[in-house]
């Protein structure tokens, strides 16, 4: 098994694309402030909103605190068989 080069690894490329989104957040929610355009205002603010939740899945990717997220999937508990009870 070959080592992936640090440039190639995957951390560092989400490190760098949060800190892009990170300023575009910032600038969405700076020009709300100079836009007067109500429907404007609220575009730039979902999207500045729609930024902070790719973030969190960034974060969540870094830290492998999702299960999408893990090498090895959890295994889930087997479904249960229904009991059988005799009548009568």
């Amino acid at each position: 098994m070959t080592k992936t080069p640090a440039k190639n690894h995957p951390l560092l490329h989400t490190a760098k694309i949060k800190v892009r989104m990170h300023q575009l957040i910032e600038h969405l929610r700076t020009d709300v402030a100079k836009i007067t355009e109500p429907k404007a205002q609220a575009l730039f603010e979902t999207s500045a909103e729609v930024l902070i939740g790719l973030v969190k899945a960034f974060d969540d990717y870094e830290k492998k605190s999702e299960a999408a997220w893990q090498t090895e999937p959890k295994a889930s508990p087997a479904p249960k068989k229904p009991s059988r009870t005799k009548k009568g």
